[in-house]
């Protein structure tokens, strides 16, 4: 009877897990490659990889310089929204999720933004995003969209105008840019009644000045800013005084909003940015943007990420409702796996999240 009791309980475990590889067995796949790049090869040699083509988006869709991964079979079409990154749409990470994605049978594509690619967010972007997403419409229907960064927005905003969506993704968004800045420059973040504070890299301060640069009306403060955030990206040691005391009131401004360090000056900071800015920084944040989104929301975050707190997730699924599906990573920074140890069953829980995460941007 031990016996037969034994080998009953082993076949229902085996049972289970025939069970879940059949039903997650293309999200299980694509989840080992993506978090163990070992696996990729050997994995490839189970599928059809799909076709890079460099193409020029037509001049009706914005003439987006883009990359094109056609699979040899169809099962949907997905755009991908890349970031502040000067790599653009050639980000090593970004082609190799493109190519995995591929293989999987979607059509993907992946234009470069300029704005984005040059650390800026003008407002340009959403129009740019929203032609590339017109152009992947013509590709197959319904097409899905997944933004990156400080590309979700933008991608956020574009997927509002398309009633017909499969799915909007934000892996690692915003919802309220003025909170990213309380966040960068202080490292306070907060939602409901739960409040946080964390270290801050002094770099992402000038990846923030970059980001402000466009918001500014006077071309001279614009150029010198400008400047500035080239220089401190390319070397945060630099010596820029001489140049920040050519800086005119607007341009002081922004310069002191991305130097400040203090959590209550920050509102008095924002309010004493020029109005034209201020009015930027409210269009560019989806927050009110998602309840128009018709399609299923996906939404990612890491929860150490010391770029976009991990809150601003947060406030976007609870803006978006029952539609959502939420998903946090323990061990994960603003663009992957923590390289320090943690316990396995973190990284267990966090396995199980990014499969879930991943069967519900797959189509089926």
């Amino acid at each position: 009877m031990r016996r037969h009791g034994i080998s009953l309980a082993g076949l229902v475990v085996v049972s289970v897990v025939l069970a879940v590889v059949i039903r997650f067995g293309p999200a299980l796949s694509f989840s080992l490659a993506l978090a163990s790049p070992s696996t990729e090869t050997w994995l490839a040699s189970f599928q059809e990889q799909a076709r890079r083509e460099d193409i020029v988006l037509p001049a009706a869709f914005g003439g987006l310089r883009t990359d094109l991964y056609r699979p040899a079979r169809s099962r949907g079409v997905l755009l991908l929204v890349h970031g502040l990154s000067r790599a653009g749409r050639r980000q090593p990470d970004l082609v190799r999720l493109a190519r995995l994605l591929g293989a999987h049978g979607l059509i993907v594509v992946v234009p470069q933004f300029e704005g984005l690619t040059a650390f800026r967010l003008s407002g340009r972007e959403v129009d740019d995003v929203r032609a590339a997403l017109a152009y992947t419409t013509t590709l197959g229907k319904p097409p899905a969209i997944a933004g990156f960064s400080f590309g979700a927005g933008p991608a956020l905003l574009a997927a509002a105008s398309f009633p017909d969506l499969r799915v909007a993704a934000s892996f690692g968004g915003y919802a309220d840019l003025t909170h990213v800045i309380a966040y960068v420059t202080t490292g306070a973040h907060s939602f409901a009644e739960h409040r946080y504070v964390r270290k801050q890299e002094e770099y992402n301060r000038w990846k923030l000045l970059a980001l402000l640069v466009a918001f500014v009306q006077q071309e001279p403060d614009r150029q010198r800013l400008d400047e500035i955030a080239r220089r401190k990206l390319a070397n945060p040691g630099d010596d820029t005084r001489q140049t920040e005391a050519t800086l005119g009131a607007e341009g002081q401004a922004v310069l002191a909003l991305a130097l400040n360090r203090r959590e209550d000056a920050v509102p008095r900071l924002l309010a004493g940015l020029p109005t034209g800015a201020r009015e930027a920084l409210g269009r560019l944040s989806p927050l009110r943007a998602v309840s128009r989104i018709h399609a299923r929301l996906l939404i990612a975050h890491g929860t150490d990420d010391d770029s976009i707190p991990f809150t601003e997730s947060l406030r976007l699924a609870a803006a978006a409702g029952p539609r959502v599906h939420l998903a946090l990573f323990r061990t994960f920074h603003h663009t992957g796996p923590e390289a320090r140890s943690t316990l396995l069953v973190e990284r267990a829980r966090d396995g199980w999240t990014l499969v879930q995460l991943v069967d519900a941007l797959l189509p089926r």
